[in-house]
């Protein structure tokens, strides 16, 4: 077995999953699912923009102490 992702709540979106009797639930289970996922994927993306901003900074005042 894989290990669990550190943001995956398992036993949440299988509560939700057992729960999801009838089509409604289920579609609203889905969306919830892509919306985690999105956020998710949103906030790794401004942890990589904030890091590639904080080397170029230090480049640049590495490079500028150089001179």
């Amino acid at each position: 077995m894989r290990k669990q992702d550190v943001g995956f709540d398992y036993h949440r979106y299988h509560r939700l999953l057992s729960e999801a009797d009838d089509e409604d639930k289920r579609l609203a289970l889905i969306d919830l699912l892509i919306e985690e996922k999105a956020r998710d994927r949103l906030a790794a993306q401004r942890a990589s923009d904030r890091a590639a901003m904080t080397a170029q900074t230090i480049a640049t005042v590495l490079k500028n102490g150089r001179n």
